[in-house]
């Protein structure tokens, strides 16, 4: 068993406004996103990944948009899942949000 206290894990700056915390095993991926530059005129370009994503939103409110599917205006306590190589992104509709996303495989791109 592996136990990671909040601070004693440091973030990653991913860019100006994004960084994270990353916890995994072998076959599972935790990782917590915090944004600190909404709100957003605009979504981020769409992604895809091989990866099965479930995420939280645990502060803050976005839309969600993924292919296929109607977009969602989620705020902090509900939840979204995407399947593996569908296209998908956010929104921020705040000043700050914080997702935490679950990937299985875990994504050796964040490592």
């Amino acid at each position: 068993m592996a136990v990671l206290k909040f601070n004693d894990v440091p973030y990653e700056l991913v860019r100006e406004g994004l960084q994270r915390k990353i916890i995994h095993t072998d076959n599972l991926m935790t990782v917590l996103i915090d944004f600190s530059d909404g709100p957003w005129d605009k979504p981020e370009p769409p992604h895809s990944h091989p990866h099965e994503q479930t995420s939280y939103v645990a502060a803050g409110e976005i839309i969600f948009f993924c292919e296929g599917e109607a977009d969602q205006h989620l705020k902090a306590g509900d939840m979204f899942a995407v399947p593996s190589g569908r296209p998908h992104t956010i929104q921020l509709l705040t000043e700050k949000a914080r997702l935490i996303d679950n990937f299985n495989p875990v994504r050796d791109d964040f490592l």
